[in-house]
């Protein structure tokens, strides 16, 4: 099987402004085409021994296979989570548009 040209990515964090600040972050840097931030969502995780519920807000990068190590260290680098989840989804079909258009919109931008 061949590896997928395109993924979703998605992280959690504990505000709106932190994911608005992941989004922006990773769209200004070319890392992902878009992000999208749905409404919170409630989770329940096993964290440290203990059963904690929280809010938490989902952000879902759309980026190219090629751009995800980049993308996950610069999510790493500006999370403020100890183990933020991190997760990539394969797109394995899309609009040829679209797709050319994300692979268009996080292509790195050539220094002269």
């Amino acid at each position: 099987m061949t590896e997928p040209a395109w993924l979703t990515v998605l992280t959690t964090t504990d505000s709106e402004e932190k994911a608005r600040t992941l989004a922006r972050g990773a769209v200004d840097a070319r890392l992902a085409a878009c992000a999208q931030i749905p409404a919170p969502v409630t989770s329940v995780y096993r964290w440290q021994g203990a059963i904690e519920t929280g809010e938490e807000w989902q952000v879902l990068f759309k980026t190219t296979a090629e751009r995800y190590d980049e993308l996950e260290a610069h999510l790493l680098a500006a999370h403020d989570y100890g183990t933020p989840e991190i997760i990539a989804t394969p797109v394995v079909r899309g609009s040829d548009r679209y797709l050319a258009w994300v692979s268009a919109e996080t292509a790195p931008v050539a220094t002269p």
